[in-house]
């Protein structure tokens, strides 16, 4: 039949009887029309780092969370690759978290159906993919990454510029090797997706027909235009949320390629944190034109993918306020 799981364990025979059975392996039968994330959903970033946020082991990730990003996949000395391994100040913090028992937490979500993809970048992400080699190499260790740890993904977080060339050519070659169920998400700036003429706007639309999802970082940002160009509207506003991803759902992204990223609560950024039940109202907005601040968007866009947090650790810090708050609003959008 299509699309069936197959469990196989290899063994010998002579004369003298069945020789020591292989590892179990696993394959699927073609056919998958399985969508790997449900029509609106929550994803969070998890910490592979101590700070002052509660730490926590990837098991302990809420099922609230059906994407979970791991941040970050960090630069090597070599241009365009990525590596990781478990925090050594996060596995102190945790009583001695190890890789193995990292990528056994993998396989735990993902049987509670969760995703899990590799953050690359981040506010110190040094990863450059400036050239074809470069490419290569980024696509290289990514997949090696994504077979060793069980990653689904990779999520484009880099706050040093980004050539959308070359970033470009590393995710389609990341496609496929990967295949059609690799999650690509990315996570701009504000200013990063204020037109499509911005490099981290042409990434997307170049890649359009390979993209998960972009969850802009609404937060930490100066005040910014929307797609009215009218205002200036303020971080922390429904309005904010709204106008500004109306820029990103009128110049060519669909709606199901369109999230919100905010703040989990108090600490966990230095501006543009918002009650999560105004991520709700933006939402709610954004898909059916009703419930909206001043700004009005010119279409409905019952395709609004969901929102994005940082993080799921500043989420424990506050009572798992955002995601108690958020993930059940999504069942509500058509």
């Amino acid at each position: 039949g299509d699309c069936e799981a197959h469990t196989y364990t290899v063994a010998a025979y002579n004369d003298n009887g069945e020789g020591a059975k292989s590892d179990p392996a696993s394959t699927s039968t073609t056919g998958c029309t399985t969508t790997p994330l449900p029509k609106h959903f929550l994803t969070g970033y998890w910490h592979n780092f101590d700070n002052p946020a509660v730490e926590l082991k990837l098991s302990s990730v809420p099922k609230e969370y059906d994407l979970i990003a791991v941040s970050f996949g960090e630069a090597s000395s070599t241009a365009g690759e990525v590596v990781f391994g478990i925090d050594p100040g996060l596995s102190a913090s945790l009583g001695g978290y190890t890789d193995a028992q990292f990528k056994a937490d993998v396989q735990t979500v993902h049987s509670r159906g969760q995703k899990v993809i590799l953050s690359v970048g981040g506010e110190k992400g040094r990863v450059q993919v400036a050239s074809s080699a470069a490419a290569t190499r980024f696509a290289d260790s990514v997949y090696a990454l994504m077979q060793n740890y069980g990653f689904d993904g990779v999520d484009i977080d880099l706050e040093n510029g980004l050539n959308a060339t070359y970033m470009g050519q590393a995710l389609r070659s990341l496609r496929a090797k990967a295949g059609s169920d690799l999650i690509i998400t990315m996570a701009p700036q504000t200013i990063d997706m204020q037109s499509p003429g911005a490099e981290y706007f042409k990434l997307a639309l170049n890649i359009k027909d390979i993209l998960t999802v972009v969850h802009t970082q609404y937060y930490n940002s100066g005040s910014m235009l929307g797609c009215d160009k009218m205002a200036a509207y303020s971080q922390g506003t429904v309005n904010f949320m709204t106008a500004l991803a109306c820029i990103q759902l009128e110049n060519g992204l669909r709606p199901d390629q369109v999230a919100l990223g905010l703040p989990a609560g108090p600490g966990a950024a230095g501006g543009g944190i918002v009650a999560p039940s105004m991520v709700n109202q933006a939402l709610t907005c954004l898909a059916t034109k009703t419930n909206c601040g001043s700004f009005v968007p010119p279409n409905a866009y019952p395709g609004i993918r969901g929102a994005m947090t940082w993080s799921i650790n500043w989420d424990a810090s506050n009572n798992w306020n955002f995601s108690k708050t958020v993930k059940p609003h999504l069942a509500t959008l058509p």
